[in-house]
Parts: structure tokens; C-alpha cells; sequence
């Protein structure tokens, strides 16, 4: 019932009519004989059609020799010496096969709309002292708009007037916000978190940050195309060479031997019914199907076999840092004390301070904190500094080195090639010490970017929006050899193209990437993978796979699914056509009969269908990259109950 409800209308409209072709080969065994005939002419045209058609179709086009030709005139072929029963299953398994491999791909044809979410629907624009809401496409150069909190900025500007720190998570994948005042630049898709700002518009919407990403994505949807299935280049040798040699088998023999006519015709009819690609047809996508099956039991959604196919050949894995190979929030990682103050008095402060904060460098200092938050007063939020507050007749400050710079605090102790972001905390003026605030890796980080090494991918590649030393930090921990920092989205593209470039035709190159800025360089990509459980809802439609649990290391355990996936499909195709070899030699000779070649056809069918099978026993593998449930790093433990 669950695989009805997932069929779209045409699937479901596509088992009906194998189900009615069905029901009328049972029906053909209990009736007359003289009926019969006719049922099976009526089901195999109705099992038949849209094949037949097809064939037709590309004939009148000049492409004769296709998988729909052969099957047409191997079927036609059966019809014509009274298999009935065979050229109907041949169809009937065919169009089943059909169905299976739209159900595996039919999720990689849906439209990326979500990524319309980064595009407000209109813009504030002030007009003669008032504001008035107009569409995105009538803002001008020069014009003054008003962005509130919580509204996401309409075109590229420049802040005229006001303070406030922006989300731009959607464009640089950094988690930090960004603070901007008079005469900042600011991008479409930044978010105003808390006061409003006054912007002067500098690009008209046609040229502003959020429709170029909406055109990359768009432009490198187009470029990926489906790759082309085996079958149909096979058929393209295989049919005509098929073709000619039953002819020369009916002709030969009575024309030049003198041999009777009906005999060689049979011979030759036999030798098309053998030479059905059953056993390709099915087994091929079917390989492939079970590879998705085995990807899905691994927490990992592959949209189609083409991008199965394509992770099979992979040769660069580029990753995305923020969200993908680190958690995409801060952790308290070290706290400095000063003047013989404990670590526990120092986070105690910084915790009381930032209390009311929504900060998430302020959230993730309260969290660190093991007590109860006293409550404060005359809370002081100094935007682009810190926070002060009141405490039972004390003030606490904390904040940047800004803050303690203004209010000429002595005894800072610098903090300098940091990693991180530090906050400085003082009571009274008094220097107490820093917090070290930092986006913490993700535990299985490390041993994804060893996997890819040991399944022989050395061209490993981070990219990312946030700053050179936080980059280059994250990619010595994990062995990273190539890192790209302080990136957009237009960036991301280029290098990613740069990549493919130098790899050329020697193979494939994957990107993994967890938000909605990466959606262009997903689509850019050969194979875009997405992490689904976290990531944004844009990135999941655009990506070509998604990793439901957010494992770095379920990106290797894909591409082992893919190879062994490529394997079991040769294995496949050199077993079938092997057996068709021997047997069209033995159908050409007259040995084997009718049944005989059926059976030999449904046998091969069977053995590649167990063959592709093997795939779904990949489960010891699951098992060890599910130790990682939702990849969280190993909880942080700052010691902050010293003395």
C-alpha cells in the first residue's frame, strides 16, 4: 500500500493497465481456443502500445535501432509463430521495470520553489517622508527602503541610517551574525534580527545577490542531464546486428542450400525471441533500484540511478564547512580566567549578563552554565559590543574588546589567533576574563574525510563563507589538503567549476552542503548531496541525494553502495549476454526449441534479479555509520566548578 501511495497519477494509470493485461492472461486459459487468439492479440496491443508507438515514432525520426525497436520486433517476431504468452510477459516486464525506475527517481524532478523563501515579496519604499509597499522589480537606484526586524532585505544596498545585526546564514552559511551600521553594505536575503534599517538601494532587483542565485541554480539545473541508460547504446549495435543475422538465418540456408523455408523462418523467429534483452532490461535498473534500496536502509535518499551511476565515479568531494563538516552552533571551548578568579565566577557573570540575550553566542554561554540564572536588572544591550547589566548593586560587562576598550578596563589580556569569538567579562570595571566561544566539528568529521582517502579519493576540498583562520583551523583537524575561505555563493560556483574543470573526463565531482546558500553549487555540482536532517528545505529539493541523518560519513558509505552497485549491473550484463550468446548459437542450429529459449531467457532473468539482490546484505556497513544518529560532537565539558 505504501508503494501505491508514493506512484504519481501516470504510475498508478501504468499498474493498472499490467494489472488488467494480467487478468486477461488468466481469463485466456479458461476460454476457447478461436477467443483466446483474440484475447491475446487485444492484451499484447494493449501491453504493447506505448512502446510499439514509441519505436514507430522514432522510426519516422530515423533512429531505428532502440531498446523500444528491439522489443518490438522480438515480440512481433513471437506473435508471428504463436508465443503469445511470451511476447506479452516480454512487455509486461518491461513497462514493471519502467514503473520501478520512475519510482527511484521521480523525487529528483521536483521544483526547487522553496528557494523563493530568500526573496521577500515586496519592499518598503519611502516616498515623500511616507512608506509605501511596492514590488521588488520597481525599486530603482538611489531610492531610500525600510527593513524591519524579522524581514529580510529586498535588493543589494547601502545602511543610510540605523544599527542591527543581520541573519545572512542564507548567503554565507556563517551562524555569526553580522553587525552593520551607516555606510555598510548589505545583501538581498540578509535578515534584520533586532531595530530597523534605512537602506539606499545600489542595484536594481534584476541585478541584486538573491536573483543571481536564483539564476545559477536554474542555469545548472539545466546543464545536468540524465545519464544516457546502457541499454539503449548496447541496443544500438546489439539490434541492428540481431536484425540481420535473423534475416541472413531465414534466407541463407533455403536461398543458397536449398533448405525448406518454414524451417529456417522458425529458426529465425527463435533466434529473435532469444535475443529479447528480458534479462538486461529488468536486471539493469533493478541493480540499480536495489543500490538506492540499500542507500535508503544506510540513511541516505539517491533521487535516480543516474546519480547512483555518477557517485560511482567519483573523483573530488568538495565539502561545505558550516552545518556539514561542523554542528552550525556555538559551544562554550575554553574559558580564561584573570586575577586568580575562578572559571566558574567568570561564566557565572557572562551567563547572569546575557540571560535575556537572543543572541546564540549569548545562548550558548547560558547554556555552559551549570547553575540557576539570577535575574538583573537594567539590562543595557550596546549593539556591535556587548551587553551590561545590573546585578545586586554590581555591574557586569561582556562583551568585545570594543567594550572594554570604552570602558577603559585595564588588565585585558588580548586573545589573539583565535579560532573562535571571545567574550571579555568584567564586574565593576575589573578584568575577570574571556570565554572562548567556537562551532564545534562534528564527531564523525574526521573519519569521513579519512573514508574518502581510503576508498581512494585524495582530491578533498572545504569551502566556505566564514573567515581564513576559523577555515584553515577546521580543515588541519580533519586532514583537509584544499580550503577555500570567505566565499559567496557566486564563489562557491566558480571553484566548484574550476574543480570539474581540472578534472575533465577521469570522473565525477560531489559537493556536500547543508543551507540554502549552497543550493547553487549543489545544482552545479555532478552529484549534490544534501544533509536533510538539519539543512534547509531549498538544499534538499536542488541536491541529487540527501543525507537524512546529517552523517559526513554516509558520503562514502554512498559512493561503496554505487560502486558495488556499477559492479553487480556488469556482472549482470556480461552473465546475460553471455547466455544469449551460447543460446542464439544453439537457436541458429536448430537445438534449442521455443520453451527452451523462453526458459533459458526467464532462468537469466532470474539469476541477475538474485545477482542484484547481494546489494540489500550491505548491512554490517549500515550499521557502523548509524553509530553517529544525528552526528552530534561529543558533548563539550568546560570545567567550571574549580575553586
Amino acid at each position: 500500500m505504501s508503494l501505491i501511495k508514493r506512484m504519481s497519477p501516470d504510475e498508478k494509470k501504468e499498474s493498472g493497465v499490467i494489472a488488467l493485461c494480467l487478468m486477461l492472461l488468466i481469463i485466456a486459459h479458461f476460454i476457447p481456443k478461436n477467443i483466446t487468439i483474440v484475447l491475446y492479440i487485444v492484451t499484447y496491443i494493449i501491453s504493447a502500445y506505448p512502446i510499439l508507438k514509441e519505436a514507430i515514432e522514432n522510426i519516422l525520426h530515423g533512429k531505428w535501432f532502440d531498446e523500444n525497436f528491439l522489443m518490438s520486433v522480438a515480440t512481433v517476431g513471437a506473435l508471428a509463430i504463436g508465443q503469445f504468452s511470451e511476447a506479452i510477459a516480454v512487455m509486461l516486464f518491461y513497462r514493471v521495470g519502467e514503473i520501478f525506475e520512475d519510482l527511484a527517481i521521480e523525487n529528483s524532478k521536483k521544483s526547487i520553489t522553496n528557494l523563493l523563501d530568500i526573496r521577500p515579496e515586496y519592499a518598503n519604499l519611502e516616498l515623500n517622508g511616507k512608506l509605501q509597499q511596492v514590488k521588488l522589480e520597481l525599486l530603482n537606484k538611489g531610492d531610500i527602503i525600510i527593513v524591519n526586524p524579522g524581514e529580510k532585505i529586498a535588493v543589494d544596498g547601502v545602511v543610510e541610517s540605523g544599527e542591527a545585526y543581520l541573519n545572512t546564514a542564507a548567503l554565507t552559511g556563517e551562524t555569526k551574525p553580522l553587525l552593520v551600521t551607516k555606510d555598510s553594505q548589505v545583501l538581498s536575503g540578509m535578515i534584520v534580527e533586532n531595530s530597523a534599517l534605512r537602506i539606499r538601494v545600489s542595484k536594481e532587483y534584476k541585478d541584486s545577490t538573491v536573483t543571481k542565485i536564483l539564476e545559477l541554480v536554474q542555469n545548472a539545473s539545466e546543464k545536468k542531464t540524465k545519464t544516457e541508460n546502457f541499454i539503449t547504446k548496447f541496443s544500438q549495435i546489439y539490434t541492428p546486428v540481431i536484425v540481420i543475422s535473423a534475416i541472413m538465418l531465414a534466407s541463407i540456408p533455403p536461398l543458397f542450400l536449398g533448405q525448406e523455408f518454414q524451417v529456417w523462418l522458425y529458426r529465425a523467429l527463435i533466434f529473435l525471441v532469444i535475443s529479447c534483452p528480458c534479462a538486461l532490461v529488468i536486471s539493469i535498473p533493478l541493480s540499480y533500484f536495489g543500490g538506492i534500496g540499500a542507500s535508503s536502509r544506510a540513511g541516505i535518499l539517491v533521487k535516480g540511478s543516474n546519480y547512483l551511476e555518477a557517485l560511482s565515479q567519483a573523483k573530488a568531494v568538495i565539502f561545505d564547512k558550516t552545518g556539514t563538516l561542523t554542528r552550525g552552533e556555538f559551544f562554550v571551548t575554553q574559558i580564561i580566567p584573570a586575577n586568580g578568579v575562578s572559571k566558574k565566577e567568570i561564566v557565572k557573570l557572562a551567563a547572569i549578563a546575557e540571560s535575556s540575550s537572543p543572541h546564540p553566542i549569548a545562548r550558548s554561554i547560558v547554556k555552559n552554565y551549570p547553575g540557576n540564572i539570577a535575574r538583573v536588572s537594567n539590562v543595557e544591550e550596546l549593539v556591535g559590543l556587548g551587553v551590561r547589566a545590573e546585578y545586586q548593586g554590581d555591574t557586569i560587562s561582556v562583551g568585545n574588546m570594543k567594550l572594554m576598550n570604552k570602558l577603559n578596563i585595564d588588565g585585558v589580556s588580548i586573545i589573539e589567533d583565535t579560532t573562535g569569538t571571545v567574550v571579555y567579562v568584567a564586574l565593576n570595571n575589573e578584568y575577570f576574563g574571556a570565554i572562548e566561544v567556537s562551532d564545534m566539528i562534528k564527531t564523525d568529521a574526521k573519519v569521513a574525510i579519512q573514508g574518502l582517502k581510503n576508498v581512494g579519493i585524495d582530491n578533498v576540498t572545504m569551502l566556505t563563507g566564514d573567515k581564513k583562520i576559523v577555515g584553515k583551523n577546521v580543515a588541519e583537524k580533519l586532514n583537509i589538503p584544499n580550503v577555500k575561505t570567505e566565499l559567496l555563493p557566486q564563489d562557491k560556483v566558480t571553484e566548484v567549476e574550476r574543480i570539474k574543470s581540472e578534472i575533465g573526463d577521469k570522473g565525477k565531482v560531489i559537493f556536500v552542503g547543508d543551507g540554502l546558500n549552497d543550493t547553487p553549487v549543489l545544482a552545479s555540482a555532478d552529484v549534490g548531496v544534501a544533509m536533510g536532517a538539519l539543512g534547509s528545505d531549498a538544499a534538499v529539493e536542488v541536491a541529487d541525494v540527501v543525507l537524512m541523518k546529517d552523517n559526513p560519513t554516509a558520503v562514502t558509505r554512498v559512493i561503496k553502495i554505487a560502486r558495488k552497485t556499477k559492479m553487480i549491473v556488469w556482472e549482470n550484463i556480461i552473465f546475460a549476454l553471455m547466455v544469449k550468446v551460447i543460446f542464439l548459437l544453439v537457436g541458429a542450429l536448430g537445438i534449442a526449441t521455443m520453451w527452451e529459449a523462453v526458459f533459458a531467457d526467464v532462468g537469466v532473468t532470474f539469476i541477475a534479479i538474485l545477482n542484484a539482490l547481494r546489494l540489500l546484505k550491505m548491512k554490517e556497513e549500515n550499521k557502523k555509520i548509524n553509530k553517529y544518529p544525528h552526528s552530534k560532537t561529543e558533548k563539550y565539558k568546560v570545567e567550571v566548578n574549580e575553586a
